[in-house]
């Protein structure tokens, strides 16, 4: 998850920050060493042992299980042809590279690495396929799990962000970095080192108890050729071109401290949701609007956990919090809202279980990654489909 960290994000009060950085599956890794493309059925709705995979049936933001049998779900995405890839962490390894490079401190730290994590295919008939497997994927001490984040279409092309790599995540062969993904074949090839561009440009405000040396990246929207990727650990939204040049556009914790930025979505500006430090403090996380200059200015306040927004055709902002109840994360108080464009918001849909994504279908609903973290939700990762039409 996000480093704050729900192993993405994370606290020491902070210390849930740390957790939610890594849980939230924010740390994103992949290292693809091999690919299984076997099909497979999709697992019935009503197989899935978990409370939260049971549809919900009401007038509002009604939904249903639309996937099951996933490992820490993340990032989520349509092609052209309606298909669904899922960036799946994985569960972690035992590689451990303490000795060898800067660790992230406990009680987070030290991280194990292995090689889990996978994107998943979802064809519009529910077939499961495996697009490429043997991806970095990360366990830290807290038990929670990071490996891949964000996905994204440009121009036909498939990119995604590793977000559990890096020495400190217990690969030292393979740093975080955004890839583009061959998905005929499963091969990929690296588009740009977000561990170098990371500890060669700090950002103002690092949180020195719930510092990850190679960044969390977690979320990130492609917008005229380029792709903005955020990151919660150090707090920035940066710019990365297809040639692979990083550039940042925004300093967050310049001028918002440690507020442990999530999400990202563009709608004329980018508009960046953020988890906040744990324990939960219900309300205190906001959606920001940043310019493509870098100017930023608070848009939305008021909300909590924030790990996933999507706009739809009508100019509204859906938002995705994870978990909404004061302390530690709590399974079955996450909720989506809906955000007018006069900043009036409502609900709808809640009692999700720890979701870490969200996006548009090309059919105008709402797909969320749920069951996406934890002590370890090995498997029992679904996605959503709430309805809105």
């Amino acid at each position: 998850m996000p480093s704050h960290s729900m192993d993405g994000p994370r606290a020491r009060s902070s210390s849930w920050v740390r957790q939610a950085a890594s849980a939230a599956g924010l740390v994103a890794a992949f290292a693809l060493f091999g690919c299984d493309n076997a099909t497979q059925p999709l697992e019935p709705a009503s197989s899935h042992p978990i409370a939260a995979a049971k549809s919900q049936n009401s007038a509002v933001g009604s939904y249903t299980v639309y996937a099951s049998g996933l490992n820490n779900p993340r990032g989520l995405t349509f092609d052209s042809d309606g298909n669904l890839y899922v960036a799946e962490a994985g569960a972690g390894g035992s590689t451990s590279t303490v000795g060898q490079c800067e660790q992230v401190p406990d009680p987070v730290g030290p991280y194990l690495g292995g090689n889990s994590a996978q994107i998943t295919k979802i064809s519009p008939a529910m077939v499961k396929s495996t697009v490429v497997a043997g991806l970095p994927s990360t366990i830290n001490a807290l038990g929670l799990v990071s490996g891949l984040s964000g996905l994204e279409f440009m121009n036909g092309a498939l990119y995604a962000i590793i977000d559990g790599a890096g020495c400190s995540h217990g690969h030292p062969e393979i740093p975080n970095e955004i890839i583009r993904v061959n998905t005929n074949n499963g091969t990929w090839s690296q588009i740009a080192n977000l561990s170098a561009f990371y500890q060669s440009h700090r950002t103002l405000n690092i949180e020195p108890d719930d510092f990850e040396p190679d960044g969390t990246p977690y979320s990130m929207v492609g917008v005229r050729g380029d792709l903005y990727v955020v990151e919660p650990n150090h707090g920035e939204l940066d710019r990365v071109s297809l040639g692979g040049t990083i550039t940042r556009v925004a300093d967050i914790s310049a001028q918002f401290g440690h507020i442990v930025p999530t999400t990202v979505s563009y709608h004329g500006n980018f508009f960046v949701g953020n988890l906040s430090t744990f324990p939960v403090v219900p309300g205190s996380s906001q959606i920001t609007k940043i310019t493509p200059s870098g100017q930023m200015k608070t848009w939305v306040t008021g909300l909590t956990t924030v790990l996933g927004s999507a706009w739809d055709g009508k100019g509204r902002l859906y938002v995705l919090e994870s978990t909404t109840a004061p302390g530690d994360p709590a399974p079955m108080t996450g909720r989506v809202l809906r955000v007018e464009p006069s900043g009036a918001t409502t609900v709808i849909t809640d009692g999700l279980f720890l979701p870490t994504a969200m996006t548009m279908g090309p059919d105008g609903n709402l797909y969320v990654s749920n069951v996406g973290f934890g002590p370890p939700p090995v498997g029992l990762g679904q996605v959503l489909k709430i309805q809105l039409n």
